[in-house]
């Protein structure tokens, strides 16, 4: 049985389920075979062909439970399973020629080889490993209230890796130049054996690379790549909350062999503001006012972000309530002011303060506590 036969799926060419009885297979085949026989059916070669070709498979034990394996091992990706010459012990039965598990991956076939073919990157491309994504990096600012408001550019320093400068990225000392690995002759990967299957692994020696570096650069001790410190000015959105991360695409590490740049995360740490606030869109602030504000209605001038606004407040307002001004929230948010009013209550009162107080208390029949009756 070939990798190309475990491509096929057999029950559903005989349209039983994988968990089929035996009897249910040769009844199914029985079926098929006398709908599809040429004798019959001039036109149905072809299926009658498959349908054949998938009972001489699930009608033997031995052979189904080969070829449930290696369709298990198939839709699960292949795991390390690479392709192999040898036969699997069966005892005589027809063994698995996995030879061309990835010795046709450049075919028009495609078959095992597209899908493992990557496994350990190009393995027989003489140690040219697929080009590699630059990591992620993570860094943080610290902005004042409004600053997180409006937006602002900030300069920050990263330290980030990147091709070695001394050795061009090589690895290797100037004047010299690594070498081909002659265990895994340049592929990056060597194999073994289990169970009639051959089981890919990455080079030891080389650790995957394909190359081996005789002497290693000063620089990166042979890795081919450094620590690279690099000035940027980032630009923070207007409106960012503190704890916000602001993603920029490209602005991290830089990648391997041609492969792009990784993205720069950005935590915004937001300080806290003398007075102003923020609920999600909307923005807060308390004001004060007075007890003969609150009491006869008054026009308060509101402090904003972009300058201040006028809030009528009217005649009997209580302590603690909050009114909406409409547009003036975070930038770019769609929210508004909420103006939490707050009477504040005089620490010393002058005597004719205190004259005016008593005689508006005498003048004052209300009880506030009147409500409450007797407990």
């Amino acid at each position: 049985m070939s990798a190309r036969d475990v491509e096929k799926d057999f029950y559903a060419a005989l349209g039983v389920p994988k968990d089929a009885t035996a009897a249910d297979i040769k009844s199914a085949y029985r079926k098929l075979a006398r709908d599809l026989h040429p004798d019959t059916n001039p036109g149905g070669e072809e299926r009658f062909k498959e349908v054949s070709e998938a009972y001489d498979v699930l009608s033997d034990s031995t052979r189904r439970k080969e070829y449930d394996e290696a369709r298990s091992l198939f839709g699960a990706g292949g795991g390390g399973l690479r392709g192999s010459a040898g036969s699997y012990a069966g005892g005589g039965v027809p063994g698995f020629d996995l030879g061309d598990l990835f010795g046709r991956a450049g075919s028009a076939q495609g078959g095992f080889g597209d899908v493992l073919g990557g496994l350990f990157g190009n393995a027989r491309g003489g140690g040219q490993r697929a080009p590699r994504r630059g990591a992620d990096v993570d860094a943080a600012v610290t902005l004042s209230f409004l600053d997180a408001l409006r937006g602002v550019t900030v300069p920050l320093r990263l330290t980030t890796t990147g091709p070695c400068t001394v050795c061009g990225g090589s690895g290797a000392a100037p004047g010299t130049a690594p070498q081909t690995c002659s265990t895994c002759a340049g592929a990056g990967v060597t194999s073994r054996s289990q169970g009639g299957f051959a089981f890919s692994e990455p080079c030891k020696p080389c650790r995957g690379s394909g190359r081996i570096v005789g002497t290693p650069c000063a620089g990166c001790r042979g890795e081919g790549r450094a620590a690279v410190v690099k000035m940027l000015n980032v630009r923070i959105p207007a409106g960012v909350a503190d704890g916000q991360k602001v993603r920029l695409a490209g602005r991290g590490g830089e990648g391997e062999r041609g492969g792009p740049a990784g993205d720069l995360m950005v935590t915004v740490h937001v300080t806290p503001h003398a007075f102003l606030g923020r609920r999600d869109q909307h923005l807060t602030v308390t004001v004060p006012i007075t007890f003969a504000e609150a009491a006869l209605g008054a026009q308060v001038s509101v402090p904003t972000p972009d300058g201040p606004v006028t809030l009528k407040v009217p005649a009997g307002t209580t302590t603690g309530r909050t009114f909406r001004v409409r547009g003036r929230g975070v930038p770019g948010k769609g929210g508004d002011l909420l103006v939490t009013v707050q009477v504040a209550v005089p620490q010393k009162l002058s005597s004719e303060a205190r004259k005016a107080l008593e005689a508006f208390a005498a003048a004052s029949n209300e009880d506030p506590r009147a409500h409450l009756g007797v407990v």
